[in-house]
């Protein structure tokens, strides 16, 4: 028997019981109650490909006294939900090519290098999220390239606009497309169980040096293995009914991105995904403004191009505060309490200014299971900077995940301890 199949068979089934959790018939009352300790948590992260203009996004004074700076004024109203940091970083040099290293401050030119390559945070979360939604995570963008979602193999994770999110979401495919869904897995399936047995032969044959550039070529193909195993089950299960019509597309980034929120929110309601990057543009006229976001970045002072970037991420930061809203609104089914509660939502850039400055990143967090409320001003001296990674590794633990270290972290951000 082909152990590869048997294996693939097994872990088929126990994802089809993952991936139900509300379903208590189906969960022994071992793994029920162990479950029932662990809070089920959620994850955003909003961000834009060039940075923020520092002096309207930073406030003036430290603490948790200090005065809501102008850009971010929508989440006043939020203050004890969040907390804003200055002289975070992830210590890189190198402009644009520093947007992807958001989420794990490893750039893609030097991946090869560490050994979850330039996983991003949301990959290794939806890792942990597994089969239990449909989605274990979702890659969104509005009017520009999401660049930040990175798999442990380091491809980079398309990006879904706003129809077809909502089309993922509530539409069902008819039984034609299912069909094929399913032979489309079962032909891959069956590639892949041939592609590891002669792998196994090609393996015996290599030297030390070889091996471990060939175990990466493996954990790509389990990580497809693995991908088949998780998608599969959802194919014939119905996707929830909801009184929202599809949003219009292209209407502007004022109503794309508010749609696109609103969706996340959704979302999260049904369950269907917990974790979700986005990332948000500008199309020339939005705001009343004429000409690009790289454009503005590039501002030199000038009035007219500050002028844009205000409203361009005083309105990105506005929809964090809009999703918080929808959060705090809606009971968590599965914790109690609120979404809200159980949801971390991290606003910031790999790249710091359109300058092409990386240091000092645009970081805002928001969410439940952390103590906030304040801006955290760090160390910014070179010996005692603490990387922004750390940030990355205290959203990983509290959303679950045993590790110790993620990207280029030197450990957890102290200050941020979980509430009970």
């Amino acid at each position: 028997m082909n152990t590869l199949h048997t294996r693939r068979r097994f872990l088929k089934n126990a994802g089809v019981i993952i991936a139900l959790p509300v379903m208590e018939s189906l969960i022994p009352r071992s793994l029920a109650k162990e479950a029932a300790k662990k809070p089920v948590k959620r994850f955003v992260c909003i961000s834009n490909n060039y940075g923020v203009y520092p002096q309207a996004f930073f406030p003036a004074q430290g603490g948790r006294d200090y005065e809501v700076s102008p850009t971010l004024k929508p989440m006043e109203r939020h203050r004890a939900g969040f907390s804003v940091f200055s002289n975070l970083d992830h210590g890189l040099q190198g402009g644009h090519a520093c947007v992807p290293s958001l989420l794990s401050g490893v750039m893609p030119v030097v991946a090869p290098n560490f050994p979850e390559m330039n996983m991003s945070l949301d990959q290794k979360l939806a890792e942990h999220v597994g089969a239990a939604t449909r989605f274990p995570s979702m890659t969104l963008a509005v009017n520009d390239a999401n660049l930040i979602s990175f798999t442990r193999t380091g491809v980079q994770v398309p990006a879904r606009d706003l129809r077809a999110m909502y089309r993922a979401l509530f539409v069902d495919e008819d039984a034609k497309n299912k069909a094929a869904a399913h032979e489309r897995f079962a032909r891959h399936g069956s590639i892949l169980d041939v592609v590891m047995d002669e792998a196994k032969a090609v393996e015996k044959s290599l030297g030390s040096a070889d091996k471990a550039k060939f175990g990466e070529y493996l954990e790509a193909v389990r990580g497809l293995e693995r991908k088949i195993v998780q998608d599969e089950p959802w194919i014939d299960r119905a996707k929830p009914k909801v009184a929202v019509n599809e949003p219009p597309q292209g209407k502007g980034t004022e109503k794309d991105l508010k749609a696109m929120v609103e969706l996340i929110a959704l979302a999260m309601q049904t369950d269907s995904s917990r974790v979700f990057t986005l990332t948000s543009g500008f199309v020339n006229g939005d705001f009343g403004k004429s000409g690009g976001y790289h454009g503005f970045s590039h501002h030199g002072e000038r009035d007219a191009e500050v002028s844009a970037l205000k409203a361009i991420e005083g309105y990105q930061v506005a929809m964090m505060a809009h999703l918080i809203d929808l959060l705090k609104a809606q009971p968590d089914p599965l914790n109690g309490g609120t979404l809200f509660d159980h949801t971390s939502i991290l606003y910031g850039c790999g790249m710091a200014t359109g300058q092409h400055t990386t240091r000092n990143l645009p970081i805002v967090l928001a969410g439940g299971g952390f103590k906030l409320g304040e801006h955290r001003v760090l160390p910014e001296g070179k010996t005692e900077r603490l990387p922004a990674a750390n940030l990355l590794l205290s959203i990983l633990q509290n959303f679950g995940v045993a590790a110790d270290r993620f990207g280029t972290s030197t450990g957890t951000l102290s200050g941020l301890e979980s509430r009970a």
